[in-house]
């Protein structure tokens, strides 16, 4: 039987790479995005892919547009959030204005959860939630206190999914808050250890053993487990 994902922030970076993974392991794949990517577009020859633009996980009335458009398409074993900013994440969080803090936790914490709230009744059973955090995001593994807001935000995420994860412990299927490692992306910069596609086949390939599990972990791209 085919196996589906939905990969919200496919236009680049990792979240362009897990879909070129999955649909190189023989998944169809929905991918959203919030502007036309022709990188994207140009998966399309790779396998099945289904392109839905126009989506931002901050803005609710696209989120649910596509909750709509997709009411009718099979249920997904893997439902992945992948978008996320790292806005002045150089400058310590209290020297930076207020509603900047507070987008990046939008972006990062909030709308994550949101998007899993919208769209946990469309994951199929033994299927996974999954939400791309950071190693950053753990508070015992914090011991140099840079990029204060952006660790906030993806600590904040965590402990939302957690809840998320409890609020509905008697549901059919899985959390995963993945942790891709340090990746040469524009949020990574030039000098991180890991290309996109070593990071996104670990992934991939740790989601594929994970399905079926439920709860919720905090795994990286080699599926280690992260403090929290």
């Amino acid at each position: 039987m085919t196996r589906r994902a939905l990969i919200v922030g496919a236009s680049r970076g990792l979240g362009l790479g897990l879909v070129a993974q999955f649909l190189t392991r023989g998944w169809d794949v929905t991918a959203t995005v919030r502007r036309p990517s022709p990188a994207l577009a140009g998966l399309a020859t790779a396998g099945p892919l289904q392109i839905e633009a126009g989506v931002d996980i901050d803005d609710d009335g696209t989120v649910a547009d596509l909750r709509a458009r997709l009411a009718e398409a099979p249920d997904f074993d893997i439902v992945f959030v992948v978008a996320g900013v790292a806005t002045q994440a150089g400058t310590p969080a209290a020297l930076l204005p207020r509603d900047l803090v507070g987008a990046v936790f939008q972006t990062n914490a909030v709308s994550p959860v949101r998007f899993a709230e919208a769209f946990h009744r469309r994951v199929a059973p033994g299927g996974l939630i999954v939400l791309m955090s950071s190693k950053l995001g753990s508070v015992s593994l914090n011991r140099g206190g840079g990029w204060s807001s952006y660790r906030a935000s993806k600590a904040a995420l965590n402990t939302l999914a957690r809840s998320f994860a409890g609020q509905h412990k008697g549901a059919d299927w899985g959390v995963v808050l993945m942790h891709p490692g340090w990746v040469r992306t524009d949020l990574g910069g030039r000098r991180a250890t890991l290309d996109v596609e070593t990071s996104a086949h670990g992934m991939v390939g740790v989601l594929e053993a994970q399905l079926g599990q439920r709860g919720c972990v905090f795994l990286d791209h080699a599926g280690e487990t992260v403090p929290w």
